[in-house]
């Protein structure tokens, strides 16, 4: 329940080792990189953006050309391939393939180049086969399209919106009369056009084309200078040679397959070459020396320390952060409370000053979960599940690792809650011994069935939301009193706590509790009196302390009259926990609403069948979507009811000098 403290480490070296030393640096992932010193006489910086730049446009090259083989010979992946993580090489095998970089960036160029070509063949037979269609109309001319005519006279093709010889010849005669001689046939026809074919003489080939244009007629938009038929065959037998390019460019591709694994590496290799040289951009050096300088955790400097003095010439110095410095944030707790990190991480991470709220808000997450979901069947199937996944896929992830973890939690708390109100798949085992055993065995309650006593669910709802408030408020007087700020402590927490306690008190015994408890509680004479005393205290101290910073009297009554009224602030947080009540008894009614339904069903094998069809997708959607609502109003009372009392967050994460690979892990060798 810790933020690591940081400390500032700045290390100067011979600039020959800056190499060694950045790649050392970067595989320990211990040192935020900053920079402290800008150009002068003395020190400078590299403009590395070049180099970085080629990097990156090498790993992007590989990328491009894994996509490429991925699409053609795509990987056998399972369901789970998500959890499996980066592959984990050995340094032996990374250097090997680095060693071959120059092959593989030719083998990736010439895949790029094969996809380019495919897509070029494609675009290709796509045009080809447009060609073919438009051709297709034509077929039944035996002569080439561009042909003139002869001596005397001229061929005219064109098409003509759907009509008849008889009509194209009236029109021409009521056009132009005076021209005798034209010969127009019909290639072909479909339900719009007609494609013809007309013969005049020459001198009159513009008249007679001039009045068809007025009617529709329009020339082919491609004109070949050899028979269609002639020319369609040709163009299939081009399509048949580029499609056979398609199958052998395809075919190259896959051959490259067995490279993949050596390409994703040459691809890593080229981001973490990027990644350092944006670092040697950012520090300054000399002639003869560089400086590097950074945030480091505490705990890791001397092991920084005594891994470079041993190897290399160089100065190391170290020192606390300034009192206004705000540093990086990185938290560390045990293994139960740091699968909850996330969480923290998701409202934010606490900033200079804050505490790291995580295990405390741990033990609430897991305990209001399970009460959510309080079912025991499936608590235990998320645990399980969740179990197995951690042991069969140990790389995955580190943000995965920790939200299967959370989630086995979880479902171990809603084990626990599942026994003691007595939930299994709802009401399973009282349906199942009752129709198909003829006696119905009911399974008890550890604690109590909510079904059966939804208000005493309520009550204990409530009672478990006062006390993670007043954590929450408890966490806000510790963090005055360790500040210093004594005044504050008792004006802004202990006052509260005294009207909160005061008011629950008078509350318990009262005709309004006692509705909804549906018990009577007496308390004797004194304690009401302390009660009240509390209440009065807590208000009146509230009233006048809480305008404290303002020395006009008018204006100090009135901010702690508005303080005061947030008392209906605490009433809406108590009466948010009733979503405790609400999802589990979501949980179980559905539950027992589907074991009903399956109930339903005749007293013979098909009806057994229905019923285990009804059991397995009622279960299965009922745990789905009350594991979404656990987890989402889990949330909500972290974020808004407890955080709200104490903590701001609003940290900046810790973003160390580390590899950021996307295909595989390497193995330091020792």
């Amino acid at each position: 329940m810790a933020v690591q403290q940081m400390q500032k480490i700045s290390i100067c070296a011979l600039k020959q080792d800056r190499k060694s030393i950045l790649e050392i640096l970067q595989n320990m992932k211990v040192l935020e990189v900053t920079s402290i010193l800008d150009d002068d006489k003395e020190f400078h910086k590299m403009d590395t953006s070049s180099e970085r730049l080629d990097f990156e446009k090498a790993a992007s090259l590989l990328d491009q050309a894994l996509r490429v083989v991925e699409k053609y010979a795509p990987e056998k992946k399972s369901m789970f391939a998500s959890l499996e993580g980066k592959v984990l090489i050995g340094k032996k095998v990374y250097q090997e393939t680095v060693e071959k970089k120059e092959e593989l960036l030719q083998i990736s160029k010439r895949l790029l180049a094969l996809e380019k070509e495919r897509a070029e063949q494609k675009a290709s037979i796509i045009k080809t086969e447009n060609n073919i269609e438009s051709l297709t109309p034509w077929l039944g001319l035996n002569i080439p399209m561009n042909m003139q005519g002869t001596k005397y006279t001229e061929m005219l093709l064109g098409t003509m919106q759907n009509t008849t010889l008889e009509q194209i010849y009236q029109n021409l005669a009521e056009d132009i009369p005076e021209i005798e001689g034209v010969d127009i046939s019909i290639i072909s026809s479909d339900t719009d056009m007609v494609y013809l074919a007309i013969i005049c003489m020459k001198e009159d080939s513009e008249k007679v084309e001039e009045a068809l244009r007025s009617r529709g007629f329009a020339r082919p938009t491609q004109i070949w200078d050899k028979e269609p038929a002639s020319i369609k065959t040709d163009l299939e037998d081009e399509v048949s040679k580029q499609r056979a390019r398609i199958i052998e460019i395809e075919k190259e591709v896959r051959g490259y397959e067995s490279r993949r694994s050596e390409l994703r590496i040459l691809a890593d290799y080229y981001r973490i070459r990027a990644e350092r040289y944006e670092v040697l951009g950012q520090i300054p050096q000399t002639e003869h020396t560089f400086l590097i300088s950074g945030y480091v955790p505490a705990k890791e400097v001397e092991k920084i320390r005594e891994y470079l003095i041993n190897r290399f010439q160089c100065a190391i110095d170290v020192e606390d952060l300034k009192e206004e410095e705000e540093a990086p944030v990185l938290l560390e707790n045990n293994s139960f409370s740091s699968s909850m990190e996330g969480i923290v991480e998701a409202y934010g991470l606490p900033k200079k000053g804050e505490f790291d709220p995580t295990t405390i808000m741990s033990f609430f997450y897991v305990f209001f979960f399970g009460m959510m979901l309080s079912d025991a069947a499936y608590g235990a199937i998320i645990a399980v599940a969740c179990f197995i996944l951690l042991k069969k896929y140990p790389r995955m992830s580190h943000s995965m690792k920790q939200s299967i973890k959370l989630f086995f939690y979880c479902g171990l708390s809603t084990v626990v809650w599942g026994i003691l109100f007595g939930g299994y798949f709802g009401n399973i085992v009282d349906v199942v011994s009752g129709k198909y055993f003829g006696k119905t065995i009911a399974v008890p309650a550890l604690w109590f069935l909510p079904l059966s006593d939804p208000m005493k669910l309520l009550v204990f709802s409530m009672l478990f939301g006062m006390i993670h408030l007043y954590v929450g408020l408890g966490i806000k007087g510790y963090k005055c009193l360790k500040d210093g700020l004594v005044l504050e402590f008792f004006c802004d927490v202990v006052l509260w706590f005294a009207l909160l306690t005061g008011l629950i008190l008078m509350l318990i015994p009262s005709d309004i509790f006692a509705s909804i408890a549906q018990t009577q509680i007496v308390f004797p004479k004194a304690l009401h009196i302390i009660a009240k005393a509390l209440a009065i205290i807590g208000a009146l101290g509230i009233l006048l302390m809480s305008g404290r910073s303002s020395k006009n009297p008018g204006l100090r009554l009135a901010l702690g009259a508005y303080d005061l009224y947030n008392i209906t602030g605490w009433l809406s947080d108590v009466l948010s926990y009733s979503r405790l009540l609400a999802l589990g008894l979501a949980t179980g009614v559905i539950a027992s609403v589907i074991n009903q339904m399956g109930s339903m069903m005749p007293n013979n094998v098909l009806g057994v069948i229905g019923f285990i069809i009804i059991f397995i997708i009622g279960h299965t959607l009922n745990l789905a979507i009350n594991l979404l609502g656990a987890y989402v109003h889990t949330n909500r009372l972290q974020f808004v009811e407890f955080f709200g009392k104490f903590y701001e967050g609003g940290g900046r994460a810790f973003r160390p000098f580390a590899p950021e690979t996307k295909y595989v892990d390497i193995k330091e060798e020792t």
